[in-house]
């Protein structure tokens, strides 16, 4: 067994003595949440007078629990439920190893906890909560690459007993608690700004393209005056020649991200070949969709180096004539321009649009020299979201490094 190191590579000044390594029994007291069965009891719900009643996805990425909880705890439910204090470190145990298990927060309000989380109630020996935090986070990190496509959704009372932390003098546990204090909120300030500049965009894409039952946009450059001319996207979009995938030898799987996220592009010769769904290859250029998650913004234009790249057929892919491809793009990815045409997907669970539906529905569209006018403004508007989010992304990778050096 590798032996554990005694000192991190950085150390803050006047520390020179070596960290214990315990184990997490003998450091916390902890134990799990608690709500009566079953869940969908109505009466175990108050969402008007309840208390927050905080589950997984209530746990932020910021060492916070959300503003507020989406759910809320009766009366009736308040017995049977596990009741925390403000200010108590709490850890998800269940749910996906990427996205659930190992969210961790300092608790900034009393609330109801669900029996995924772990609460530490109180310590067996000195310890500050904001140092004990990034330690429990980083040791879930830890276990969640030992265990990394392993089929995963709970972590037991048992393993937990048994997880090594380093312990340190409670002088320079406070020195670390407080340096990440300070990354963490430089790291949620740079996330507020983009969710700010997230908004601005969406108020300018409303602006720039006419409402619904108008003919031209409420703001304008002024040597346009002409009215749109409202069509059917059927008019400038067709279905490409089928080529289906008979050699997967060189080929990549394409896929697309939610919520206007773009394209995933990566090498997943395996994914081709284990799946029974049918392949076919994509060109740059075209309109490509999710089918059951156009709602959800899961739509892009394949850009120009993508050729040979292929989608299933659930990510249909449409040739683009008459029209700016990333203005007819900017058009129908506007979340109003959702609301008005998903009346219109069909299907029982998650709803589907196939192409020719799509084909169907309207568009309004200026002269060229205007739609590559109103391109670039959000053209210029996406450059400024992707060096802010290219900030927050080096601050999250210069919180790792430290991770990685302030601790043994």
């Amino acid at each position: 067994m590798k032996e554990q190191k005694k000192q991190p590579e950085l150390r803050f000044k006047g520390f020179t003595d070596d960290w214990e390594q315990v184990k997490l029994k003998d450091v916390a007291i902890y134990i799990r949440g608690s709500f009566p069965q079953p869940y969908t009891n109505p009466d175990f719900y108050d969402e008007l007078n309840g208390k927050p009643f905080v589950q997984v996805t209530d746990i932020g990425f910021n060492l916070k629990l959300n503003p507020d909880t989406r759910a809320h705890i009766s009366k009736l439910a308040e017995n049977k439920s596990r009741f925390v204090e403000a200010g108590k470190v709490v850890v998800a145990l269940q749910g996906s190893i990427e996205k659930s298990i190992g969210r961790t927060a300092i608790t900034q309000y009393d609330a109801f906890f669900d029996r995924t989380i772990l609460i530490f109630q109180s310590y067996k020996i000195p310890m500050n909560d904001r140092y004990f935090a990034q330690v429990i986070e980083r040791l879930f990190e830890y276990e969640k690459e030992k265990a990394w496509g392993a089929t995963i959704s709970t972590i037991t009372k048992e393993k937990l007993n048994d997880f090594i932390i380093g312990v340190t003098d409670l002088r320079e546990q406070i020195e670390i608690g407080e340096f990440f204090q300070k990354l963490d909120q430089a790291i949620t300030l740079q996330q507020r700004k983009l969710e700010l500049l997230k908004k601005i965009k969406q108020g300018y894409l409303q602006q720039l393209f006419p409402s619904k039952g108008q003919s031209i946009p409420n703001i304008r450059f002024l040597e346009f005056k002409e009215n749109w001319i409202q069509k059917k996207l059927g008019n400038y979009l067709s279905i490409p020649e089928k080529k289906q995938v008979d050699n997967l030898k060189d080929l990549k799987l394409m896929t697309l991200k939610l919520n206007l996220g773009g394209i995933n592009l990566s090498a997943n010769r395996e994914t081709l070949e284990l799946g029974a769904t049918k392949y076919f290859v994509r060109k740059s250029g075209q309109l490509i969709y999710g089918k059951q998650n156009f709602f959800h913004g899961s739509i892009a234009i394949i850009p120009d180096n993508a050729d040979g790249y292929a989608t299933s057929g659930d990510v249909p892919a449409l040739d683009i004539e008459g029209i700016q491809p990333k203005f007819l793009l900017d058009y129908i990815s506007r979340p109003s321009y959702y609301l008005e045409k998903e009346a219109r997907a069909i299907g029982t669970g998650s709803k589907r649009i196939h192409e020719k539906d799509l084909f169907s529905f309207e568009i309004s569209s200026p002269s060229q020299i205007e739609q590559i006018k109103i391109t670039n403004i959000v053209d210029n508007m996406d450059k400024i979201l992707i060096l802010q989010k290219s900030k927050i992304q080096k601050l999250k990778q210069l919180k790792q490094a430290y991770l990685q050096k302030l601790f043994p």
